[in-house]
């Protein structure tokens, strides 16, 4: 349907020769603590371990608390390490504003001060959740000792792949039709179960966790706020939330910045793929570039969903940029 529909369902994830083990911890699929952010809503929020600087992991579109069970508790050994659901994902409250880049920073801003969580912080996001962060980081700089973006989406993402091939912009535009006119009604009626129109919508169960928690985690994706969510991040991904994190962009200094990218398995005649690899490692490239020790690795034998894959690289990155961060 789209060729980044990968980031509204669970992972499709590649082959790996010793599969990471499967997760069992129930608190993924439970709240944690409901924090006040004012205005009648509540943010979910995960915190595990002691430490300084915290790590706050942002998931990528759709997606929620879940993604990070792989490697929030191997950091948490470590320092302080949060996870957080955004507005209408999980068990957060749904907000009446758009899902747009401002208004998540927003949002994780007031969480983090509500929670007396005080920096520094080293930023942890996945695909969508690496824009996000990013633009935490360009209008909190002070606040940020280093980041990690896992396998990110990029502001200037959209309109090259739409200018590389544009069959790729109709795609987007039919995944956003669908969202709003299939996905969001079926919600609000509730799923029929086993369904084409859920498996497109929800996605299906993942390997990575076992049979309990996919089970609740399915439930929290089937529903209508969560939906609504996934398509107000969808249409604004490439246009609005793009538009602001390229007007806030700004060099990070010495900040220590480690870019993980997988190798995309687009779709297209062997002229086109070859071009959209490529410029998936050039985005990427000109990301690990906005600090002096920004590095871009990529990681083989990975999906999308790098920390679900090969957690081991999330983990050893983060270990690193607190390494750095505390020297």
């Amino acid at each position: 349907m789209s060729h980044l529909f990968w980031l509204l369902a669970s992972a499709v994830s590649a082959v790996t020769p010793e599969p990471p083990p499967v997760v069992t911890d129930m608190a993924y699929a439970a709240p944690a603590r409901l924090v006040d952010i004012g205005h009648g809503r509540k943010i979910n929020m995960l915190c595990v371990g002691h430490g300084s600087p915290t790590v706050i992991f942002d998931a990528g579109l759709g997606d929620q608390i879940r993604a990070w069970a792989t490697v929030q508790p191997a950091i948490a050994k470590i320092t302080r390490a949060c996870s957080y659901d955004r507005a209408g994902l999980g068990f957060s409250s749904p907000s009446n504003r758009e899902g747009t880049s401002e208004n998540a920073v927003e949002d994780l801003h007031h969480l983090l001060v509500a929670a007396a969580i005080k920096p520094p912080y080293v930023l942890v996001g996945h695909s969508l959740g690496g824009m996000y962060v990013r633009l935490y980081a360009d209008k909190y700089l002070s606040e940020v000792a280093g980041m990690v973006l896992v396998d990110p989406v990029s502001e200037e993402q959209g309109r090259r792949y739409h200018t590389l091939d544009p069959t790729t912009l109709t795609a987007d535009t039919e995944l956003a039709n669908y969202l709003h006119d299939q996905c969001i009604p079926a919600a609000a009626k509730g799923f029929e179960r086993g369904s084409e129109l859920m498996k497109k919508c929800v996605g299906e169960p993942d390997k990575h966790f076992s049979d309990a928690l996919n089970v609740a985690v399915m439930a929290s994706f089937a529903r209508p706020q969560r939906q609504r969510a996934v398509w107000s991040e969808w249409v604004n991904v490439f246009s609005l939330s793009s538009d602001q994190v390229r007007a806030a962009k700004r060099n990070y200094g010495e900040m220590p910045l480690i870019v993980l990218t997988r190798i995309p398995q687009p779709q297209g005649s062997p002229e086109i793929r070859d071009a959209k690899i490529r410029l998936w490692s050039e985005l990427h490239d000109d990301l690990a570039r906005l600090s002096t020790k920004g590095v871009n690795r990529v990681v083989p034998d990975s999906g999308h969903y790098i920390q679900f894959d090969q957690p081991v690289a999330v983990i050893d990155a983060v270990r690193e940029v607190l390494g750095i961060a505390a020297d």
